[in-house]
């Protein structure tokens, strides 16, 4: 297959920046105030426009699992995610480039974004926030032989890079700053984040504080490779990390705004509940406020329905995490019920005989054609395909009705009233 003109070509000597243009974060309205830092806006990419605040379904490898890419954009999506270290190592960037690029490999023609890898490659190190938080140590499987999934682990953290087992062969792969942004080019997509190291959450200040000055290093790498050799279309976010310290936090922002990245990109570790995260957000978006309002914001990892409301009040522009899909395939849906985070689980058994809608008023397919909570029921205890697909469906149509709900509401000038009656349960 010939390879799409707009992917880049990593042999391409350096173009001068003035050579390289730069779309545009066009805001088109505000919050009501300062507490409230909340707008409505427009992302141009070459692939098209981004309605801001909006979430970002994750198309991990090249797909938003069960669904279309045609499927995707009817329940309203402007734009996926994809995954740079799942990617790297299954099937491969030079194959993606070789096919014509992300974009033509999946058949999606909307804007992408694809992380770092940073987050996937450090976790195989620390785990997650929620492993550290319940004591959990390692990843289970960690050193289990080479050539099943759970083998892969870090072998070391440099001042180049990090060295790591691959979960794919057992295969000893290294990441660098360059190495990311290289992937990312050949990949193709319209935005890249830059690569980052993701701080533990149980560590000491002086370890995080280390931690954020590499990653600012890392970011200058990460940019000059980039402005050398990368689409000049292709955006770049930059990433604040400074774990759970208010002043960390607050010179992370100031370092990645004032820095030659496009938008920004709030990450790590947010805190050990919803409380701390969102006085971690309130930090960083204030901070961004002053020292680069003009640039998109995107808040990496995080999907709830409440921390969307809270986000988009806190300024943040874009969102994405695993939750609609991965929940939904172990057949939970989402549902406007506060008191149960926003979901029900079909699996249990007190759904088999019941003759109630999935949820009352929702356009989505699941809901549409008019299937009982029993008859999914039924096919989510059993691991149907069908029924997992339906999950999905419903679970992205709710969080997309959301986040269209409160884009109108700062157009129109009633935020605070749209988030009162979503956090009260009503219906997005």
């Amino acid at each position: 297959m010939p390879v799409d003109p707009a992917a880049p070509s990593l042999d391409a000597p350096p173009r001068p920046a003035a050579e390289r243009p730069r779309r545009a974060f066009r805001i088109e309205a505000t919050g009501e105030d300062d507490l409230h830092r909340a707008r409505a806006g427009v992302i141009e990419t070459a692939h098209g426009p981004i309605r801001t605040p909006t979430f970002v379904p994750l198309a991990t490898k090249a797909t938003v699992r069960t669904l279309l890419p045609a499927e995707v954009a009817e329940l309203g999506f402007d734009i996926v995610l994809g995954n740079t270290f799942h990617l790297m190592l299954q099937p491969g960037h030079e194959l993606i480039r070789h096919h014509g690029g992300l974009h033509r490999f999946m058949g999606w023609d909307g804007p992408i974004i694809t992380d770092s890898g940073g987050f996937q490659v450090f976790s195989m190190g620390h785990g997650t926030v929620a492993d550290e938080i319940k004591g959990r140590r390692g990843r289970k499987g960690q050193d289990a032989p080479a050539g099943s999934r759970s083998h892969a682990r870090i072998e070391s953290i440099e001042e180049e890079g990090v060295a790591f087992r691959s979960y794919v062969d057992g295969s000893r792969r290294f990441l660098s700053p360059e190495t990311s942004m290289e992937v990312q080019a050949a990949l193709g997509t319209d935005l890249a984040v830059v690569f980052d190291e993701c701080t533990p959450f149980n560590v000491e200040r002086d370890y995080t504080a280390r931690s954020t000055e590499r990653t600012h290093r890392w970011l200058e790498r990460c940019l000059t490779w980039h402005e050398r050799h990368a689409p000049g279309w292709q955006l770049v976010y930059g990433i604040v990390q400074g774990g759970v310290y208010d002043d960390l936090r607050r010179e992370a922002c100031q370092v990645v705004a004032a820095s030659r990245c496009d938008a920004i990109a709030i990450g790590g570790s947010l805190g050990a509940h919803k409380d701390q995260m969102y006085e971690v957000v309130d930090w960083s978006t204030a901070e961004l406020h002053r020292a680069a309002p003009d640039k998109p914001r995107h808040l990496l990892g995080i999907g709830d329905i409440d921390d969307l409301v809270r986000g988009v009040e806190l300024g943040i522009d874009t969102f994405d995490c695993a939750m609609p899909t991965r929940i939904a395939r172990h057949g939970m849906v989402l549902v406007p019920e506060p008191d149960r985070r926003w979901r029900v689980d079909l699996t249990q058994a007190r759904w088999a005989t019941s003759d109630e809608p999935l949820c009352d008023g929702c356009p989505c397919p699941a809901c549409a054609h008019g299937f009982t909570r029993g008859y999914l029921h039924y096919l989510l205890r059993h691991r149907e395909l069908t029924g997992m697909r339906l999950a999905t469906q419903h679970n992205l149509a709710f969080v997309a009705r959301t986040m269209a709900g409160l884009r109108r509401a700062i157009v129109d000038g009633r935020l605070a009233e749209e988030a009162a009656e979503l956090r009260a349960g009503r219906l997005p």
